[in-house]
């Protein structure tokens, strides 16, 4: 699939020159009904050529704009290696897609700025975390989100770990349950070169890090562990024979094991705060809020547009029933400012909001 990550988020919602279409369709990934992911986006762009045409832009303005995105309606090789979900971003100067792990409804923007609300169920879940791959061959430090893990070059770390690990004798001497104790204690002496050598590239992170190797590693492992952000539950067996993607999906159940608490938690925080003038389900307040950075954390309806227009210099908010060039998704608008000014979003149905509304937030002040 096509990465997404947040930096990239940030290029695509900032202002834009001129008129930008965001598109989101399903799309079928195998079997002879593919077919209709081409025949779904061609109807797809004949709206968008619709609601460009009454716009301000000049016919052959839309023809040109349109120009790429007509080109990979007839891409073949492109439409039979498909996601669950296909995005289009247009704008005068830019033509960017993403095949992604993500069913969407159907939706056409046509506005001054990208559409992203339908992305960021997946990119607000997302978290960047490490692992720390140990096994009697090998050691690796791997830096990822639930998207993507790269092999991390460190410096201070001991490679010779045949040594300090005969792991197949110290599991036959556990088994036996005699004379482990010498052998424990240089483990425990290789893992303090290992903390000792990520504490440096560790410094000021909060990421969590989370252990891989065989199960009885990784207490010993957090007898010596100096980092407050190591993971209670690591990945168990032997990673030895696990490239990074092998590794990043035994990871992804702890993540979002993580992921569910901090949920839970920021749910409980607002409804511990509601009454105190730090929470909010008002979508004027929470709007003109996160445009000053004072949204913490934003809690958004899925799947569920309030149209309008902010006028930034004002900061005077109005609510529209329908779409067009000059509103904008007021709750995306919304969700952007808070991730841009560094605060979290949660994308939650509406029965896991904490309000009866399409918007809620804890501020920051």
């Amino acid at each position: 699939m096509d990465k997404l990550s947040g930096k990239e988020l940030k290029s695509l919602v900032q202002k834009q020159m001129g008129i930008c279409v965001s598109i989101y369709m399903p799309t079928i990934r195998k079997g002879a009904e593919t077919q209709q992911n081409q025949i779904r986006y061609k109807n797809l762009l004949r709206e968008a050529e619709y609601q460009l045409n009454a716009s301000e832009l000049r016919p052959s303005e839309v023809k040109f704009m349109l120009e790429p995105a007509q080109e990979l309606s007839g891409n073949t090789p492109f439409w039979r290696n498909q996601g669950d979900g296909l995005v289009v971003f247009l704008s005068p100067d830019s033509f960017k897609y993403y095949r992604v792990s993500q069913s969407f409804k159907e939706l056409i923007v046509v506005a001054d700025r990208f559409h992203v609300k339908p992305l960021i169920p997946a990119l607000a879940a997302d978290m960047e975390f490490y692992i720390l791959a140990i096994s009697q061959k090998n050691i690796r430090v791997l830096h990822c989100s639930l998207q993507n893990a790269e092999e991390v070059n460190l410096e201070g770390i001991p490679e010779n770990l045949a040594e300090a690990l005969n792991l197949d004798d110290f599991e036959k001497r556990l088994q036996r349950h005699t004379g482990t104790e010498d052998m424990k204690t240089n483990i425990l002496q290789y893992f303090k070169q290992v903390d000792r050598g990520l504490h440096e590239f560790l410094r000021d992170k909060k990421a969590p890090l989370i252990f891989a190797g065989v199960d009885y590693l990784l207490p010993i492992y957090k007898e010596v562990n100096t980092y407050p952000y190591l993971v209670d539950s690591g990945i168990s067996g032997n990673p030895e024979g696990s490239n990074a993607d092998m590794l990043l999906d035994s990871a992804r159940p702890v993540v979002e094991t993580i992921l569910k608490t901090k949920r839970i938690d920021a749910l409980s925080r607002y409804r511990q705060d509601a009454g105190t003038g730090l929470t909010s389900s008002n979508v004027k307040e929470i709007v003109r809020a996160a445009c000053h950075g004072r949204v913490g954390i934003l809690f958004v309806t899925v799947g569920v547009q309030q149209w309008g227009k902010f006028n930034a210099t004002t900061d005077e908010i109005t609510l529209e029933k329908d779409a067009g060039p000059a509103n904008e998704d007021l709750l995306d608008l919304a969700a952007i400012q808070t991730m841009m000014n560094g605060g979290t979003v949660y994308a939650l149905d509406q029965e896991e909001m904490p309000r009866d509304s399409s918007l809620a937030a804890i501020f920051r002040y």
